[in-house]
C-alpha cells in the first residue's frame, strides 16, 4: 500500500464530485446572471423572477446530462472495484 495510490483515488474523487456538481450548477449560474441582468436593467426586483428559470435550467440540465453523469460515475466505480487489490494487496 502506498500512499500515491491514495493520493491518485483521492484526486480523481475530487474531479469527479467537480465535474458533476458543475454539471447542474454551471447552468444555473449562467441563467441566474442573465436574470439579475434583465432585473437591474428594468428595475424589476421581484425574487420570484430569478428562482424560476433556474429552477427550470437546473431541471434540464438534470435530464440532459443525467445520463453522462450516471455513466461517468458508474465508469468511476468499477476502476475503483478493479484497484481494490492495488490498495489491499
Amino acid at each position: 500500500m502506498q500512499p500515491e495510490i491514495f493520493v491518485d483515488i483521492l484526486q480523481e474523487a475530487m474531479f469527479m464530485v467537480m465535474l458533476l456538481v458543475s454539471l447542474v450548477i454551471v447552468p444555473s449560474l449562467v441563467v441566474g446572471l442573465i436574470v439579475s441582468i434583465f432585473q437591474a436593467a428594468t428595475s424589476i426586483n421581484e425574487q420570484t423572477l430569478s428562482f424560476l428559470p433556474r429552477l427550470l435550467v437546473t431541471l434540464a440540465a438534470i435530464m440532459y446530462g443525467g445520463h453522462w453523469g450516471i455513466g461517468r460515475m458508474m465508469e468511476y466505480t468499477i476502476d475503483m472495484f478493479n484497484r481494490v487489490s492495488q490498495v489491499v494487496g
